[in-house]
């Protein structure tokens, strides 16, 4: 038996999706444990790029058990169309995809108060998908919000009128003017709704431990990244739910004690997406180059992502809260060109040098300090083996792996599922 966890260590975005779906032939099941449809992994091969929001990377592998946890929030209607989606692939989904009733539904109201709260927040707004997420989340702790095994209920619209009607009155509060109809996103919502009812519903945290039992072997998957986590991310742009090797025990409902192995995944650069401050972003030519050659956009948003120099103390601090085992680099193909690489080894912080992330790194308190490396020109994207890479990406690969205190197992040098190197 073994439980494994993958995780982002940067602010989403790291190319978790590839990874898992590189690692699924070793596990039987891959289960996803926290966020929602906000957060698209991207997998290619066979020359073709797929996007899921909500459903596992797993989903491609004829073998393995894909299982959405109670830590997920999911919105029905985009659910269905993920699964519609796919269906040009020919996968057994009714069989190979199971999802926890302890799973929270997102409404169609959830994403109008996303909107409406977003919008009144003018200038100070954090950067929302504008999918409901957060609203869903703040329904789950206050204790009001509906559940996948709500679904089965023979009150399930009674209680979603009322959670609906308080919503809308909660819209009018906000006194923004946003243009819906409410009546046409509830048709839409209810549909889908009898489309997941074809799913299998599943006592998740039960189902987990039975399958501990009998020797399965399980990657638990999460979403966004570590710096997005709601307790210690970049508070308060940050995600709605615990991002960090912590959440997958709540999310899925596995004990702490039953996991081994935590992968964490990390760009050889950093990104970020929407608000909050990145201390080591650039605004110059080598940003945009970053931006342009990573093709940084959203996989489900299509918002272009910030880009800056690799930021070892944030990446530190990652590592440590996560436990991690073992890293993976991502994207060390799109640092090929640079005369010159730079890597944040520590903050100067009101004035005096720190290791540490401390718990407030707005521009006007951090400074990065760097250390300077020099570049590669050669073209990683067809090499197969760590001897192959440049002596340059070596020592660099090496300087993170001492200053981090973890192994650096596989560096990506492409997108595709082929172009992943074992170290």
């Amino acid at each position: 038996m073994t439980v494994d966890l993958l995780l982002g260590l940067q602010w989403g975005d790291e190319g978790k999706g590839k990874i898992v779906d590189v690692l699924t032939s070793n596990y039987d099941i891959i289960a996803r444990f926290q966020g929602g449809p906000n957060a698209g992994h991207t997998l290619e091969f066979d020359g073709i790029k797929h996007v899921l929001r909500t459903i596992p990377s797993g989903i491609f592998h004829k073998k393995s058990i894909n299982i959405i946890g109670n830590g997920v929030v999911i919105d029905p209607v985009v659910f269905q169309k993920e699964i519609e989606g796919l269906e040009k692939f020919n996968l057994d989904i009714k069989s190979k995809l199971i999802i926890s009733r302890k799973a929270h539904l997102i409404l169609p109201t959830h994403r109008l108060l996303d909107a409406a709260s977003e919008a009144s927040k003018g200038k100070a707004k954090i950067g929302s998908t504008l999918k409901g997420i957060g609203p869903t989340y703040m329904d789950k702790t206050g204790r009001n919000g509906l559940r996948v095994g709500d679904i089965e209920l023979e009150d399930f619209k009674d209680r979603y009128r009322a959670l609906a009607d308080k919503h809308e009155a909660m819209i009018a509060f906000y006194d923004v003017a946003i243009q819906y109809n409410l009546a046409e996103l509830e048709k839409e919502f209810f549909e889908a709704i009898e489309e997941l009812k074809k799913l299998d519903f599943i006592d998740s945290e039960e189902y987990m431990y039975q399958a501990q039992k009998a020797g399965k072997s399980i990657l638990c998957e999460g979403a966004q990244g570590s710096l997005l986590d709601v307790d210690f991310g970049t508070y308060p742009f940050v995600t709605s739910s615990n991002t960090t090797a912590a959440g997958a025990c709540t999310g899925l409902g596995i004990a702490p004690n039953k996991i081994k192995e935590v992968y964490g995944i990390f760009k050889a650069y950093v990104t970020r997406v929407g608000s909050g401050p990145f201390p080591t972003e650039l605004f110059d030519e080598v940003g945009a180059t970053m931006a342009k050659v990573g093709n940084e956009f959203g996989s489900v948003t299509g918002r272009q992502r910030r880009c800056g120099w690799l930021d070892l103390v944030a990446l530190k601090y990652a590592v440590q809260v996560n436990g991690v085992t073992q890293l993976m680099m991502m994207k060390g193909d799109v640092l090929s060109g640079f005369e010159t690489l730079k890597v944040c080894t520590e903050y100067n912080y009101k004035g005096q040098n720190i290791s540490h992330f401390p718990y407030n790194i707005e521009p006007e308190n951090v400074t990065p300090v760097y250390k300077e490396f020099k570049g590669w020109q050669a073209d990683l994207t067809g090499m197969t083996t760590y001897d192959q890479l440049p002596v340059e990406l070596k020592e660099y690969i090496e300087f993170i792996e001492a200053e981090v205190g973890v192994p650096i197992k596989i560096v990506s040098v492409g997108p595709d599922r082929k172009q992943t190197i074992t170290k």
